[in-house]
């Protein structure tokens, strides 16, 4: 069996990565934030998918802005193995 989907260079996966967490992220937590305060009302799959994509413009580039700084703060709590 081939895998037919186009590779990427995995220097790509610095903001592949990103973009794939902030989209399941911003997409899980908005619905699930419209479904416990207002419910499946009429409407809610094209009201869900605004909200969607207005908390995904600002999740992607948030988490591209915080992740090196979260990752710098976290190697100061590491031991790497040649240490």
């Amino acid at each position: 069996m081939t895998n037919k989907f186009p590779k990427f260079h995995p220097k790509h996966l610095a903001w592949l990565m990103p973009l794939m967490l902030s989209a399941i992220m911003s997409g899980t937590i908005s619905c699930f934030n419209m479904w416990m305060n207002l419910g499946f009302i009429d409407g809610f799959l094209s009201i869900w998918l605004h909200a969607w994509s207005i908390s995904w413009l600002v999740a992607f580039p948030l988490i591209l802005v915080m992740l090196p700084l979260v990752r710098k703060f976290l190697m100061k709590f590491i031991v790497l193995p040649n240490e």
